[in-house]
């Protein structure tokens, strides 16, 4: 493995490691808790992620003893706007509906609640240590959970998990959110950053193209009808078989040896 190179910024850590970028919310004093400076420095690293030709997958992790607390309600009482981002659009809302082009994967440890939660349903893998919380309380609090998990949950754990977890607000660890389809990875408690980090080396090793490819017709196909879902697919894909990837995946193959993918 080639040696990481890093780039500090004030809330949050970036790595670059053999084509994964690593991206770690840097507010440990406060739960990394999601003020407008984190998310703009979040969805600025999603943008480099997705423009950079030599990255190829993201992951998404936090400093200190958890992943993230959700909104940061401080910021909130003094009134950033942390959900629309102010004018810039670079908030919380732009996090859970665009995210990133290429794969992102949430790697948790201890706590991922509220607002942090819906931040790790917005990646498209999960990896989470045994002891890791997960949940949606805001109904204790007479809010609603409107970043996305009342949309996501439902697709990841079925509608009747979905609504215990978003009705009572209670939290649940991360072998119960194995169990029920909420993290993709269980690993003992301080392996979920390596454990995500290995899979996205492996997804790194892939073509480029059909990554990106495969990733938006899982993201988009649901919501399509059949004949929708056809000719879409047919936009995205017909690219990547046209590409030269393609044909240097094919004959490496042939040939026995590793691609060499130049993203075109």
């Amino acid at each position: 493995m080639s040696e990481a190179t890093q780039e500090e910024t004030e809330v949050v850590r970036v790595e670059r490691r053999d084509g994964v970028m690593i991206m770690t919310l840097n507010r440990p004093e406060a739960r990394n808790s999601l003020n407008l400076a984190l998310t703009r420095a979040l969805s600025d690293a999603f943008d480099e992620l997705d423009a950079d030709p030599e990255l190829s997958a993201g992951v998404v992790t936090g400093a200190g003893k958890g992943f993230c607390s959700g909104m940061d309600l401080k910021a909130f009482v003094a009134g950033e706007n942390v959900w629309e981002g102010e004018a810039d659009d670079r908030g919380l809302r732009r996090i859970v509906t665009r995210a990133a082009r290429k794969p992102l994967l949430a790697a948790v440890e201890g706590f991922a609640v509220a607002g942090g939660f819906e931040l790790a349903l917005a990646c498209d893998v999960l990896v989470a240590g045994r002891s890791a919380k997960f949940g949606v309380p805001e109904v204790k609090r007479s809010l609603v959970a409107a970043g996305g998990a009342l949309r996501q949950l439902p697709r990841r754990a079925g509608p009747g998990a979905a609504m215990k977890l978003a009705l009572t607000g209670d939290l649940i660890d991360g072998e119960r959110a194995y169990a029920i389809g909420l993290v993709d990875e269980l690993t003992e408690d301080g392996g979920a950053l390596d454990g995500a980090v290995a899979l996205a080396l492996a997804i790194a090793a892939n073509g480029p193209l059909a990554v990106a490819a495969t990733k938006q017709v899982l993201r988009e196909g649901p919501e399509l009808s059949d004949a929708d879902f056809w000719a879409r697919q047919k936009e995205i894909c017909d690219p990547v078989f046209a590409s030269a990837d393609a044909i240097e995946g094919s004959k490496a193959f042939a040939e026995k040896r590793a691609p060499v993918w130049t993203g075109s």
